[in-house]
């Protein structure tokens, strides 16, 4: 996933030594503190700020003997430190360190997706104008409806990615928070300002109380709401690829100069692109279950949920930023074939106009279940004869007797059942 997924300022937060850089200046900012409190000198403050530092080579040569990442990680420190190592770590546990060093991370990987979820947005905004009139038909359960936009389409997703960065700042929110109160959260062996001092420094909230750890539910919900945002992305991707089947063809990913889509067929254009969004889109809701599974831990603190968190952490924002960059350059550069669309609306023969001849005969006085009787049998005598629906139609005896030749054709206009379009576009300032 790292090597063939990650843009560089996404990889860059989960690797193991930034996780540690960031672990350093939570422990630095710790001594910090405790300086201002009078528990660390003046002289060792100054060799802790200055010396400090570590090789992930040493700490993994002391791990292989301890066995515990964050004893080996303060012990490298302390071989740079020197005499004044014995003031890094004072009062601490391990998830002290390495549960507040994860919220500044997840705040991190957070903001690059929140940037990159605005600048999709940008992108469906500038389509959905675009094609604000390119009229098409909508389909419910698959089959033709009645006719829409494709503006309309590019607006609904622009809308729900405006609930998703809603959803995403509140989550960023959620996690962007560290503890710093030992062993069992009752700040046993540290000064409960230690805690607040270096959330404020590293720009993050102190949690109100936690056990050894910061609660799983907060991690659940970021994980979940990347799931949410990996839906909607399938979701589009998942209409784009029914839009570009041969039999429909109105929409099509862009298909570079050179690029080949099949190896046995050279004929072939897939939508490849959309395809590995879908796919993806899997892996963060199976990622999210994952993190459900961390939020019971035995008496609310063991280990089981940091083997896990770093697997679904790192996948699910790398995933993520890979499939909005896909995704909004797939949008952006999506080919449109208006022709194709209103080829496809007539396929039906006027089919998708039915309801416009029921509400016509109820205004009339009909009563709905006769008229709705009525439309049907010229209906299905379309589907299953291929007879022209608006011929039958005009000469159904029962019909006539309601509606005049003018009123019928009227019936057949699309052009009044897209009267609120502007108004509906309004709605985003379209």
């Amino acid at each position: 996933m790292i090597k063939r997924y990650t843009s560089p300022e996404m990889g860059a937060i989960w690797t193991e030594e930034n996780e540690f850089r960031t672990m350093l200046k939570v422990e630095i900012l710790a001594c910090e503190a405790m300086n201002k409190l009078g528990f660390v000198p003046d002289d060792a403050l100054k060799d802790i700020q200055t010396k400090s530092d570590f090789r992930l080579e040493r700490i993994h040569e002391i791990e292989a003997v301890t066995n515990h990442d964050i004893i080996s990680f303060v012990t490298t420190v302390g071989e740079y430190v020197g005499d004044a190592s014995k003031y890094i770590h004072k009062g601490l546990t391990s998830s002290d360190v390495k549960d507040t060093a994860l919220g500044v991370m997840m705040k991190q990987a957070a903001d690059i997706l929140l940037e990159l979820l605005k600048k999709f947005h940008v992108v469906l905004r500038r389509r959905a104008a675009e094609h604000k009139y390119t009229v098409m038909i909508g389909r419910t359960h698959g089959i033709h409806a009645e006719p829409m936009t494709l503006g309309l389409k590019f607006a609904l997703w622009m809308d729900e990615t405006e609930r998703n960065i809603r959803r995403l700042e509140e989550a960023r929110e959620t996690v962007a928070v560290g503890k710093l109160s030992g062993a069992v959260g009752t700040y046993s062996n540290i000064d409960p300002f230690v805690e607040q001092y270096v959330c404020e420094k590293l720009e993050i909230k102190p949690v109100k109380l936690a056990t050894q750890v910061v609660q799983r539910d907060r991690h659940a919900y970021f994980l979940s709401t990347l799931a949410i945002i990996g839906c909607s992305l399938d979701k589009m991707a998942t209409e784009i690829r029914n839009l570009q089947r041969t039999d429909i063809r109105e929409v099509e990913e862009y298909f570079a100069p050179g690029q080949k889509g099949s190896s046995a067929m050279p004929h072939k254009r897939n939508p490849i692109t959309c395809e590995k969004v879908s796919g993806l889109a899997r892996l963060l809701r199976g990622n999210a279950v994952a993190a459900m599974e961390n939020v019971a831990l035995w008496h609310e603190r063991d280990i089981s949920h940091s083997s896990v968190e770093r697997v679904i952490l790192p996948d699910s924002t790398i995933a993520l930023d890979h499939m909005l960059r896909k995704f909004t350059n797939i949008i952006d550069k999506l080919l449109v074939y208006p022709d194709a669309m209103i080829a496809n609306m007539n396929k039906t023969g006027g089919l998708i106009f039915s309801q416009n001849l029921l509400t016509a005969l109820v205004g009339k006085g009909v009563l709905r279940e006769d008229a709705y009787k009525w439309v049907q049998r010229n209906a299905m005598a379309r589907w299953l004869q291929g007879a022209d629906f608006k011929t039958n139609v005009e000469m159904d005896e029962d019909i006539k007797k309601y509606l005049a030749v003018e009123e019928i054709e009227a019936c057949f206009d699309p052009q009044p059942m897209l009267k609120n379009i502007d108004l509906i576009m309004a709605r985003f300032g379209l």
